[in-house]
């Protein structure tokens, strides 16, 4: 007899149906599987069949073929555990198969027939909107299911509460919807504030710009002057997710397998610092069944680069596509994967190798070939997407001595919440939310400039050489800086301190 059972499997972030064919037939006594398992799955069969025993059924001895479809593409992971043991016992007599129409089925096995946590509920919830599908996930992703208002799920801790749910011998309890619930519970307490650091007041003004309106930036300065200490800050002051963001990031962490230890939902903003020794490949994601990397696991949040020269050169390039696209895409042989990558980029970089070129106290020990070999692993059309280029230069006594009390991250983030707002709302019927994601048709729609403001910028162009793409960032960051002090119209002031922090672009005229 044979039976047709739902459940879904992962291709990058995005969850595709997998239909499960299961035929219990005379003939030698074995379990065969087919359509391109990979190991995890093939080693369900012994799982299962325990499983199924420990749960008070038998296992006749039989021929039982199992057909993971579409047989093409490969299916990993424990999650066909409970879909494979339902079409069994579907096959078997024990649960009536019309019964298994509208359900799709993730969970792992253990040997004595509970389920455990698996990965891929929300793609699979996701998935599963708009059609006639109810889904069934082990009780300990409950938290995770009830994320989505329009999927009906299902949790159930052991098989046979399953069995009996079909048989409709017992109703297993729905997850409950908790998505907004949840957000009202973000998390408001952060180990850094503003208010601890003394001086770099400018640096601070960057960073609050940069953050308003979703701009890259790179921080260049000596050692110790704390730039890693101001970016480690970035996290206090931005603002609350939104729910279709939460649900966003949350599915990339659940795809990649890093929702678990009671945390299955994302409520702050990623804030990614990986390490100067990362591979493209870990930069970007891959593998030969692919999988998110830094990039896309920053996606609604920050990516910190700290000395962001000794990233290797082929690892930094690989960060111009989704920089200017907010997506990313890896080619395999047989399907290419997009990953989301709409992520702030900050940087930290020594202005030489020694750290001390320009320093006023302190000589730098660098020639001029050992300065432009260091600066060569930074390419022009990588500086170009960055807008914000700020000088943090070191910290004087008086400053750092100094009792006087300095802006807290709340009342920063309070002002950012403000202009985010007011972005919000301009882009209500655009596909994004920031200044710094607007293309040229909307900068021509938004980006107004007074008489002067054009002037300077034109001034500007032609007297330092800046590139196309150079211009369109002091354009969005003059936007930025503009609804910081609530002017509509672009002012010649705003155009003069975007201009301003394009310095590396100076440096290289």
């Amino acid at each position: 007899m044979i039976s047709t059972v739902y459940s879904a499997s992962l291709w990058g972030i995005e969850a595709f149906p997998v239909q499960i064919e299961v035929d219990v037939s005379h003939g030698l006594p074995q379990m065969n599987m087919v359509g391109l398992p990979d190991q995890a799955v093939q080693e369900a069969k012994e799982r299962v069949k325990t499983a199924i025993k420990n749960s008070g059924y038998s296992l006749p001895s039989k021929k039982i073929i199992i057909n993971l479809a579409p047989a093409d593409i490969k299916k990993e992971g424990p999650a066909f555990d409970l879909p494979i043991a339902i079409g069994i016992l579907a096959s078997l007599g024990y649960i009536r198969p019309e019964k298994l129409e509208h359900y799709t089925f993730l969970g792992e096995l253990a040997l004595n027939g509970s389920l455990r946590k698996t990965k891929g509920i929300l793609p699979t919830a996701l998935r599963l909107k708009g059609s006639q599908h109810s889904l069934i996930i082990p009780s300990a992703n409950e938290m995770e299911g009830g994320l989505l208002r329009d999927v009906p799920t299902y949790t159930a801790s052991t098989l046979s509460d399953v069995i009996l749910h079909l048989n409709e011998e017992k109703t297993l309890p729905l997850a409950k919807f908790s998505g907004p619930a949840l957000l009202d519970h973000q998390e408001t307490a952060y180990l850094f504030d503003f208010q601890e650091v003394k001086g770099q007041l400018q640096a601070k003004r960057a960073l609050e710009i940069a953050v308003a309106g979703g701009h890259n930036l790179l921080m260049i300065g000596p050692p110790g002057a704390g730039k890693s200490m101001l970016a480690r800050r970035i996290p206090s002051i931005l603002p609350s997710l939104m729910l279709e963001e939460t649900l966003e990031i949350t599915k990339v962490y659940s795809a990649a397998g890093f929702l678990g230890n009671g945390r299955f939902l994302i409520l702050r903003r990623p804030f990614r610092t990986p390490h100067h020794t990362i591979s493209p490949a870990g930069l970007v994601g891959g593998g030969s069944f692919p999988k998110p990397g830094e990039i896309s696991l920053a996606h609604q949040g920050v990516l910190f680069l700290d000395e962001l020269p000794e990233f290797r050169k082929d690892t930094l390039e690989t960060l111009r596509a989704p920089m200017e696209e907010g997506e990313l895409t890896i080619s395999r042989a047989k399907a290419s994967l997009s990953f989301p990558a709409r992520f702030m980029l900050v940087a930290a970089m020594n202005p030489c190798r020694c750290g001390f070129l320009g320093d006023a106290k302190k000589a730098c020990q660098c020639s001029l070939k050992q300065i432009l070999a260091y600066r060569s692993k930074l390419s022009g059309p990588l500086l170009d997407r960055i807008d914000i280029h700020i000088e943090v230069p070191a910290v004087r006594f008086s400053e750092l001595s100094s009792s006087q009390a300095t802006e807290s991250s709340e009342s920063i983030r309070k002002r950012i919440i403000q202009i985010r707002d007011l972005q919000r709302e301009r882009f209500q019927k655009e596909k994004f939310l920031t200044n710094s994601a607007m293309g040229d048709k909307e900068m021509k729609k938004y980006c107004e400039l007074s008489a002067a403001g054009s002037k300077l910028l034109e001034m500007a162009m032609n007297e330092l050489g800046f590139s196309a793409r150079a211009y369109s960032r002091i354009l969005k960051v003059s936007r930025t800086i503009a609804d910081m002090a609530g002017s509509e119209t672009i002012r010649e002031e705003h155009v003069g301190e975007a201009i301003q922090y394009r310095s590396l672009d100076r440096e290289m005229v």
